[in-house]
């Protein structure tokens, strides 16, 4: 008889988490919502799911806090550039 307790490791967490996060923007887009606070929840969503991906996945989360803000810089200056496009059209 096994007597390993059981848990999910932080890695799967983050697997699930990426997964609801990826689940609910497909819903917004099928549900046909639109306008500036959904383009700002769906490119929130996206922000935290490259900060999860980098921190986690790519290995980030160890590394010293140049490389981790560099990361964060750039995701900051796209997602900056996105939203003024996006503002500038509307």
């Amino acid at each position: 008889m096994d007597t390993k307790p059981r848990f999910i490791r932080p890695c799967t967490r983050v697997w699930l988490a990426l997964m609801i996060l990826t689940f609910t923007t497909y819903a917004i887009g099928e549900a046909g919502w639109s306008g500036t606070a959904v383009m700002l929840i769906v490119l929130g969503t996206a922000v935290v799911k490259v900060e999860m991906v980098a921190n986690y996945f790519m290995g980030l989360r160890r590394t010293r806090w140049l490389w981790r803000g560099i990361m964060l810089g750039w995701l900051l200056l796209v997602s900056s550039l996105i939203t003024i496009a996006y503002l500038k059209t509307v």
